[in-house]
């Protein structure tokens, strides 16, 4: 894939332009960049990834977001570990983001560790230093400090995935204990996150089919730690319910409890939910 010279300044952002384009199409996250010597917002609301990898009060303070918001839509409790599931989906599928859009887009992936993140969730925003991004040779920013130039698409593919694993590694060390679930599972939830939030970013964008392709190559199920694969199908039936398109469709790698809360309500994309529901869904959406 040839990359676009979209961003000719020799000091310009590697990823300015794919978080551009995400807060067009996605009004409810806002990126900023911090400039070298910016400090992470702190203040009511803000939470560091850093704190949430620790497990503390940081990660305290963030759940019991989900705790109110489960008791106050479902007048009922959710067990402590279906709270945490809950918040890991709440940060993960943001996150994923700052690093397969600039890649989808434009093929530079951003390094990104835990301790150059901060995020409002109530506000939608994330704050977050980019220091170091790799990328294809003949990219116009590849003479950056920061740059590292790799061979070919598949070292980029590796690159992304290196750089979630180096985030989520982080994270997931103060989550995991909570979710009580063991390592194959937690990296299975990750693997979802990162499918399913670029799938739906790039339907918003008009590319929903070169994601599916790129995804099924990001995710071949062979590259640890993650777990499962981007496994699209097309969605039997959905051709005739949809307007003449046929959808695609997957099946989650993990399950994020909600049944617990309603056992009637399952996701779209939850092995529980059977293909005729799932195009009876879509077709009622549009």
């Amino acid at each position: 894939m040839a990359v676009p010279a979209l961003l000719p300044s020799p000091s310009a952002s590697p990823v300015a332009a794919a978080y551009a384009r995400l807060a067009e199409v996605f009004t409810g996250l806002r990126v900023d960049e911090l400039a070298g010597d910016e400090r992470l917002p702190r203040g009511p609301g803000w939470v560091t990834a850093e704190e949430l990898g620790a497990g503390g009060d940081g990660l305290n303070a963030f759940l019991a977001w989900d705790e109110a918001q489960v008791l106050r839509d479902y007048k009922r409790a959710a067990r402590p570990d279906v709270v945490a599931g809950f918040g890991l989906h709440r940060y993960a599928w943001p996150v994923c983001l700052l690093v397969t859009l600039p890649w989808f887009l434009h093929r530079r992936v951003p390094r990104l560790p835990a301790r150059e993140l901060s995020f409002q969730r109530a506000l939608g925003r994330i704050a977050v230093r980019v220091e170091e991004f790799w990328c294809l040779p003949g990219d116009p920013l590849a003479e950056l400090p920061g740059a590292r130039v790799v061979a070919d698409e598949e070292a980029l593919r590796a690159a992304a995935r290196d750089a979630l694993a180096e985030h989520f590694e982080a994270v997931l060390a103060g989550f995991g204990p909570r979710m009580r679930r063991g390592r194959r599972a937690l990296w299975g939830m990750v693997t979802d996150e990162v499918v399913e939030s670029l799938w739906y970013i790039a339907a918003l964008l008009g590319e929903e089919d070169r994601a599916l392709a790129d995804l099924e190559r990001l995710m071949p199920g062979t590259a640890r730690p993650y777990v499962g694969t981007a496994g699209f199908r097309e969605l039997p039936g959905s051709a005739e319910a949809c307007g003449g398109a046929a959808r695609a469709t997957r099946d989650r790698v993990t399950c994020c409890f909600f049944y617990t809360l309603r056992p009637e309500d399952t996701c779209l994309t939850c092995p529980r939910t059977a293909d005729p529901e799932r195009v009876r869904r879509l077709a009622a959406t549009g």
